[in-house]
């Protein structure tokens, strides 16, 4: 195991991680790095709003992990609704840094990149600044509110560049992020880490098919994430149509799994297109419950249309159906190509009809799927494990630590020897 002290025997380096759009450890990005510090010797604190249906406590210590969480109501609507949001988040992080106290990193998680305002007294002690890019801001803003490069945008480009300039070292999602946060960013590329996001092996793994979750078809089709509004389960529904009408399928049964803001408004577009008999949405279900319905399905769905965002993007529910060893239909992404492989068939981009026509392709060779669920299976075990990137985040702190420790965590180092007999 790595040494993880520093300043004197027993005293554990100290992280606060900061997150601000999911809970802890229902974010299964952030709950790895922190299970990775924890094993490397640190002494890991984050903070995080509430869950609405689980990680509704205050304070939590979690398999060493402590976390404190506060409220927060998510925004609705436009970007009004996000700056309340956001100004509540930030107000709520700042109190609950204090009552942390002095650290030697803190780790802030966008969206939004606003998190280090939080913190700004610790780093003005000598904390050093991690920041890990979920997502890239300006071409989310684009993406999900079509208003173009307007005052808005105009700042959230702005505070990327405040961030990315504050930070002392980056740690992107994949190769296309690491390229911005060099180019746009102009940090150097030394000081730019690749952490991907990886799957939980143990949380994936493949059960017994049921054949009764196919509500009496012959196959099942399955999606599985985040519902809002440029996630693209509008395009698969439409696909799904599609499949029953140009197609002439009505051979499966699908079901969305997941909730987001535009959940009520995927239900009621089913209920448009006709689907509703052939078309299940869960909302969030539990992980075995999960599981059997991706051990079920003969084919999984991506659909995310291609956006600024998406195309850059990873999605963690393409590393997820390959970790169950299904085969995925997706569209023309070039991070959907770098993770997926041949383990996914893709439709051009944003094309519904060609879509629905690989689908069909899949449910009709079983052979295919299964060739194509062994690769998938096989890169995320291999190349695309967490393993490779747990490596990556160790060296990351160990860059962003190099020669530095915080007076004020050297002088409560030295408190906490003194008192030892």
């Amino acid at each position: 195991m790595p040494d993880g002290t520093h300043g004197g025997a027993g005293a554990a380096r100290r992280a606060l991680i900061l997150v601000e759009n999911l809970s802890v450890p229902f974010d299964r990005r952030v709950w790895q790095e922190c299970t990775t510090l924890r094993d490397a010797g640190w002494e890991v604190h984050v903070i995080c709003p509430r869950g609405e249906k689980r990680d509704r406590e205050a304070e939590a210590e979690i398999d060493g992990v402590r976390i404190h969480r506060y409220p927060l109501r998510a925004a609705t609507g436009g970007p009004a609704g996000y700056l309340r949001e956001y100004g509540s988040a930030l107000w709520h992080t700042a109190r609950l840094a204090r009552r942390v106290g002095p650290v030697h990193v803190v780790h802030a998680c966008n969206p939004p990149d606003l998190l280090l305002l939080s913190a700004r007294w610790l780093r003005r002690r000598g904390a050093r600044f991690v920041f890990d890019q979920h997502d890239l801001v300006p071409e989310l803003y684009l993406s999900r509110f079509g208003r173009g490069k307007d005052l808005l945008y105009r700042a959230v480009c702005a505070l990327e560049r405040i961030t990315y300039r504050s930070a002392d070292i980056v740690l992107a999602t994949n190769e296309s992020y690491r390229d911005v946060a060099v180019r746009r960013g102009g940090r150097r590329p030394e000081d730019v880490f690749v952490v991907r996001s990886a799957p939980q092996t143990d949380r994936f793994q493949p059960v017994q098919p049921e054949p009764e979750l196919k509500r009496g078809k012959s196959h099942l089709l399955c999606y599985l994430g985040v519902m809002g509004p440029q996630d693209g389960v509008d395009y698969a529904l439409r696909a799904l149509a599609k499949l029953r009408d140009e197609h002439g399928r009505k051979d499966w049964h699908a079901v969305f799994v997941g909730s987001g803001d535009a959940f009520d408004a995927m239900v009621e577009l089913s209920e448009r297109l006709g689907l509703a008999d052939q078309v299940e949405f869960t909302g969030r279900i539990p992980d075995a419950d999960l599981v059997r319905y991706l051990s079920t399905a003969d084919v999984c769905l991506s659909p995310d249309p291609h956006n600024p965002l998406n195309d850059v993007s990873t999605m963690n529910k393409v590393l997820e159906y390959m970790a169950m060893g299904r085969p995925i239909v997706s569209f023309e992404l070039r991070e959907a190509r770098v993770s997926a492989g041949e383990a996914a068939l893709y439709a051009p981009a944003n094309d519904e009809a060609r879509f629905a026509g690989q689908i069909t392709r899949l449910l009709d060779d079983p052979e295919l799927r299964e060739r194509m669920g062994r690769i998938g299976q096989e890169r995320v075990r291999g190349p695309l494990s967490w393993e490779n990137s747990q490596a990556s985040l160790l060296a990351a702190y160990a860059a962003a630590c190099r020669g530095r420790t915080p007076v004020s965590v050297r002088g409560r180092i030295r408190a906490r020897g003194r008192q030892r007999p």
